[in-house]
């Protein structure tokens, strides 16, 4: 497999999980209602909109498909719904929390990667990877808060 195969596998694979997370955020935001948190929320899925484009962008400027369909968030969406119907915000906050984490690891492992192109690399580590982490920092602020 070619460098920019691989590079494209592994867009695609952040792709879904970006995918994912704007699934999993709809959820908490049709879950939390008036909550003060709400407009955080919506900026962060807004943020994950904005990185599903520049992935699909990404992808089809090496050549590629990009994916359509969701990724490994998909189960986070439902901890999110079961967290917020039964527990509470604060549930639902840390299992969004929880997802952001694991998008964290998966853009980090794809910065260890050596077949990862350099042009992919600078858009995670400069763009894609300090955002997922201020989403962290937001959720844990709002986890406090509630």
């Amino acid at each position: 497999m070619s460098d920019t195969d691989h590079c494209i596998n592994v867009c695609n694979k952040l792709l879904r999980g970006e995918l994912s997370a704007v699934e999993t955020y709809d959820k908490a935001i049709d879950k939390y209602g008036d909550e003060p948190a709400l407009a955080e929320l919506r900026r962060i899925r807004g943020e994950h909109a904005d990185s599903v484009m520049r992935l699909q962008q990404n992808v089809r400027d090496m050549g590629g498909t990009p994916s359509t369909e969701s990724g490994a968030w998909g189960a986070f969406a439902g901890a999110v719904q079961s967290a917020a119907d039964f527990f509470g915000a604060g549930s639902a906050v840390e299992a969004l929390k929880r997802g952001e984490e694991h998008g964290r690891k998966d853009y980090q492992e794809a910065l260890d990667d050596e077949q990862v192109m350099p042009g992919c690399k600078a858009m995670m580590r400069d763009e894609l990877l300090p955002r997922t982490n201020r989403h962290i920092a937001t959720l844990e602020r709002l986890e406090d808060a509630v």
